[in-house]
């Protein structure tokens, strides 16, 4: 797995282990954390863009598949970066597919984004719905779709893309977000300064002005994958993408009120400027996920925030 020391990566780490299936991790540590990574399990500290070791770590761990989740994530950054955000998701991603058509690994579960949508169309987003990326971020998430649609029909290679929406929340205390850029890491962070949380823009074409987002828990898409990877192991048919979406928005003043109930901090939220990058409505259909990976919403939106709120004491 690539990023298994991340905040994702991590918990999809241990959903694995505990579905009795073998793992090693690769990843820089550019971003994810050493201590995130259980004793035991093998670990890699290479970059991506470096094919020859990669390559060599897929051969000395006879590896049968890739989890692909390691990456430059951040939307509105990104708009800032974009010769960074291509290189650490574009190049990094070329350079993984050369390694494993030169170690003969011929399965990956990709680790891809809602952000490939864009300013959705109304309603439900499904996975026909066009591609319309309002950032470098979403673009090179479309690039690496692309990337592994056209090496599977040169080189034969079994894919899947996990469209991920918000992902938030913990499922174990010593796996929080560290990220400085998520919903939840700034709004925690600011409160713990003192700090009235910011909501970036409420002028949007939604019913409160401000984004609206599907929110799911990290536990639930970490269950994802390893039911994608089960299915390319069982030689079962897969889709080249699923939406892990809840069918249901929050936009971000509700979710901001949801915290203020549940940290029992009574704040009303600042109003910034739009970031650059970000779509107005992104809310999606997870029927296709349901229906080939279990993939179900098992967490609250008051679970999601107290488990974040938990697992952040431990930084």
């Amino acid at each position: 797995m690539t990023g298994g020391a991340g905040y994702i990566g991590s918990h999809v780490v241990r959903q694995l282990l505990g579905a009795d299936i073998g793992v090693v991790v690769l990843d820089d540590l550019s971003t994810g954390r050493r201590g995130f990574v259980p004793e035991g399990v093998p670990f890699v500290e290479a970059s991506l863009l470096d094919t020859a070791s990669v390559t060599r770590a897929l051969k000395d761990h006879n590896a049968t598949g890739v989890i692909h989740i390691a990456g430059f994530k951040f939307a509105g950054i990104s708009v800032e970066k974009p010769l960074h955000t291509y290189e650490q998701n574009v190049i990094a991603t070329m350079s993984l597919l050369e390694a494993m058509d030169l170690a003969d690994v011929g399965h990956i579960v990709f680790s891809s984004s809602s952000s490939v949508y864009g300013n959705a169309a109304s309603g439900l987003v499904t996975e026909d719905n066009p591609f319309n990326p309002t950032s470098p971020y979403g673009e090179s998430k479309v690039i690496g779709e692309w990337l592994l649609r056209n090496q599977g029909v040169a080189r034969g290679l079994n894919h899947t893309s996990l469209r991920y929406f918000n992902v938030v929340g913990s499922g174990h205390k010593e796996l929080p977000d560290v990220s400085p850029y998520n919903l939840f890491s700034m709004v925690f962070a600011g409160l713990e300064r003192g700090e009235v949380p910011v909501i970036f823009g409420d002028d949007y074409q939604t019913p409160d002005g401000t984004c609206v987002r599907d929110y799911i828990h990290v536990s639930d898409l970490a269950a994802a994958h390893v039911a994608a990877a089960r299915r390319m192991s069982a030689g079962q048919p897969i889709e080249p993408a699923y939406n892990l979406g809840s069918g249901d928005g929050t936009s971000v003043a509700e979710m901001m009120s949801a915290i203020a109930r549940v940290t029992g901090n009574d704040f009303t939220p600042k109003i910034g400027p739009r970031r650059a990058g970000d779509p107005a409505r992104v809310v999606a259909s997870g029927e296709l996920a349901a229906r080939d990976l279990g993939w179900a919403m098992t967490h609250s939106v008051d679970e999601m925030i107290s488990s974040a709120l938990e697992a952040r004491a431990s930084i």
